[in-house]
């Protein structure tokens, strides 16, 4: 666990760092999250290590936010405003639309708020996988968003 503190700290810390906004905030909820994560090692079923701790941590700052504690809003940038002028197309609805694979790799990347480093540190990917399959999904996300106005016209 000492080993996995010492090469995971950083990673964990810049993102809760960058949810909340305070660098004191994302330390105590680091803490928190290491905790968790020592209660929980038993359970780990191995895979990427700073996957299951971003995803402890994830569920440390939904829980801080529950708690009614601010969070710092992501800037959700999968479409933009001006692409549906006479629409009340939702982003979640066109996410239902694609693929689980592209659907969650946007989560994770504009709702969730996780780096593409990050991102790939769950899924055993580079960045520069992340990247291009981001990418790709946004290009997905784009197309079915263009078909539905399209069928409105």
């Amino acid at each position: 666990m000492t080993e996995l503190f010492r090469a995971h700290w950083p990673t964990v810390v810049g993102y809760l760092c960058r949810r909340t906004g305070d660098p004191v905030l994302a330390e105590e909820l680091a803490q928190e999250t290491f905790v968790k994560a020592t209660a929980a090692f038993l359970g780990w079923r191995g895979g990427p290590a700073a996957g299951w701790l971003l995803a402890i941590a994830r569920n440390v700052l939904a829980d801080h936010h529950r708690r009614g504690r601010r969070i710092v809003p992501l800037e959700e940038t999968l479409l933009p405003a001006q692409a549906f002028p006479d629409t009340g197309v939702e982003v979640r609805d066109l996410l239902g639309r694609l693929p689980p694979t592209a659907r969650r790799l946007l989560e994770l990347a504009y709702l969730d708020g996780f780096t593409h480093a990050e991102i790939g540190a769950m899924t055993g990917q580079t960045p520069a996988a992340v990247r291009s399959a981001v990418w790709r999904a946004r290009d997905a996300l784009r197309a079915i968003a263009a078909e539905g106005r399209g069928h409105d016209h």
